[in-house]
């Protein structure tokens, strides 16, 4: 009678499939924890990037200039030094006081060409501010001071694009007051 169990030949063709399958499979843990890396790094990278959009906007809201210019330094953050350049333009299409801020954030200095998160954002250069508009503001609704301002009392609100008001008289969109809602329980 013949005893139950595997030959030789089945044994070698078992271990062949194991000495191909096993490496295969290492290779894919290692790159997938290879991509995890690339992942966590490119997250705190977009983080490094967003800090220097909101430190930008919160400087240039103090100094109430907006220069075109580069710029490039080196902070801090999860325990990694990160490199970071901006590069602040005049707006494309030849929009008056628009900028184009790329703010381009790596690992490595020598790659600023090929930055781990890059990060587009425009910005207006037009500073003015609400008292800015008050005060130049000649209040008697005609709209002839050309500063966009409120219109004076009837006249139309600027627009918050170009500061530019129609003066006609017409409400504009940001004035008047905001009617009272109404009753949706019934009479």
């Amino acid at each position: 009678m013949r005893a139950r169990g595997f030959t030789l030949v089945e044994v070698m063709v078992a271990l062949a499939v194991v000495a191909v399958a096993l490496p295969a499979l290492l290779i894919s843990l290692y790159q997938q924890a290879d991509d995890t890396g690339y992942l966590r790094d490119k997250a705190i990278a977009h983080g490094v990037a967003v800090n220097k959009l909101a430190e930008m906007r919160l400087t240039v809201a103090a100094s109430r200039s907006l220069q075109p210019g580069r710029t490039s330094g080196q902070t801090r953050m999860a325990e990694r030094d990160w490199f970071w350049w901006i590069d602040t333009q005049p707006a494309p299409g030849g929009i008056d006081q628009f900028y184009r801020t790329e703010i381009r954030v790596a690992l490595d200095q020598a790659r600023r060409d090929q930055p781990l998160y890059s990060l587009v954002a425009y910005m207006s250069g037009d500073l003015q501010t609400e008292a800015d508009v008050v005060t130049n503001n000649d209040d008697n609704g005609d709209g002839d001071n050309g500063d966009g301002g409120d219109g004076g009392t009837g006249g139309s609100s600027g627009d918050d694009v170009t500061g530019e008001g129609t003066g006609d008289g017409t409400p504009g969109l940001n004035t008047g007051s905001v009617p009272p809602p109404e009753n949706l329980d019934g009479p």
